[in-house]
């Protein structure tokens, strides 16, 4: 190794501890929110793209009313063909579903969520992970219907 490499890999050594430093320094002592927005976060988040959903035309369910909207009472299963990458599938309703759906990747596990509506009022909203041609849940709970809807963003 020549003494040029040398002081390269000692500069790098010396600017992983002072970042390390920085981060344990910068740190907070409580829980944090999980449900706040991070304005540092979201502009990493904005650099790698939006992430891209899945088209209602490629879902079907047996509920479906028309292309992208689903209305049952009880259960109803959609169908999402392979949408050729990660996909994200969202579902917005105005009153609470739930929602069982496969793990994307070779994951043996089932994710299940009950979605409340938002306080804001925009309802409630489902996104799910889907890599593959995959069935998910949906429930209605109680004794009325549910109306549901595939949306984009």
């Amino acid at each position: 190794m020549s003494g040029r490499q040398k002081v390269l890999l000692g500069l790098l050594a010396v600017a992983l501890v002072a970042l390390f430093v920085v981060a344990v320094g910068a740190g907070r002592d409580d829980n944090g929110d999980p449900g706040a927005r991070y304005g540092f976060v979201d502009r990493l988040g904005a650099l790698g793209g939006e992430r891209a959903t899945v088209d209602p035309a490629t879902v079907s369910a047996d509920c479906a009313d028309k292309t992208g909207r689903l209305v049952f009472s009880g259960v109803c299963v959609v169908r999402v063909a392979d949408p050729g990458g990660l996909r994200t599938l969202v579902l917005r309703s105005a009153a609470r579903f739930a929602v069982a759906a496969p793990a994307p990747g070779d994951a043996d596990l089932t994710i299940r969520d009950e979605v409340e509506p938002a306080s804001d009022g925009t309802g409630a909203v489902a996104k799910v992970a889907v890599d593959k041609a995959t069935e998910v849940g949906l429930s209605c709970p109680g004794l009325g219907g549910c109306t549901v809807v595939v949306a984009t963003t």
